[in-house]
């Protein structure tokens, strides 16, 4: 006999499987708005920054870059309290992927400053900018737009890796499935059904920073 489909569980689980995307784009949004920001600062101090915090950036960005993102989680969540640090396991599972993205888009990030032409600093200097205003100006806005598809990707991936804050029950879609996949029985259909969710997340949230993207540099493109 061949294996019997059955999605009839699917309709009294929806209200679930909303609340578990809600909670999945909420910690991708607060992950990639910070991490992008704390990996655009590490990416000018280890590109231009003063040589004392070099190693120091370079330190954290390989820690995080060289270790699972589960035992990251971990030790933010289980960890930190140790030290007298309590966090939710919301707030637990934000400050992870803001930390993770951070190393990683830091890497991102200074390879289009790195391949910014001399001429951009100096033309800077030559209008009486200050280094940081040649940077946010000047330097950064081309360095994001030659380096925007691989940061995109990066997004998607941390949120394709935040179904792992599951193992702390942070109630995102992966532990919403689990939830449901305990109570019906049907493994098969449940995971079926939170992989199509990803996979649509995965390309809306492509489409969207494409989009953000464009509008961003053509803004900056009329000016």
């Amino acid at each position: 006999m061949g294996y019997a489909w059955d999605f009839s569980w699917l309709a009294p689980y929806l209200p679930d499987l909303a609340a578990g995307v809600l909670v999945t784009l909420e910690l991708i949004f607060l992950g990639a708005v910070v991490g992008v920001g704390l990996g655009t600062l590490c990416a000018w101090t280890r590109a231009l920054g003063p040589a004392w915090a070099k190693p120091v950036v370079g330190v954290y960005v390989e820690l995080i870059r060289n270790t699972p993102f589960l035992i990251q989680l971990f030790f933010i969540f289980f960890g930190l309290p140790a030290l007298g640090l309590k966090l939710t396991q919301f707030q637990a599972a934000t400050l992870t992927m803001i930390v993770n993205l951070g190393a990683y888009s830091c890497e991102i990030i200074r390879a289009g400053i790195q391949a910014t032409p001399r001429g951009q600093f100096e033309a800077g200097a030559s209008l009486a900018m200050s280094p940081i205003q040649t940077f946010v100006h000047v330097v950064l806005t081309p360095s994001l737009q030659r380096i925007w598809p691989a940061l995109s990707s990066q997004i998607v991936i941390v949120m394709l890796g935040s179904s792992v804050v599951s193992q702390i029950s942070v109630e995102e879609l992966t532990f919403v499935a689990s939830y449901i996949q305990s109570r019906n029985f049907r493994a098969f259909e449940t995971y079926i059904v939170s992989a199509a969710i990803y996979l649509a997340l995965a390309i809306l949230l492509r489409t969207f920073l494409g989009w953000v993207g464009g509008l961003i540099f053509r803004r900056k493109a009329a000016r």
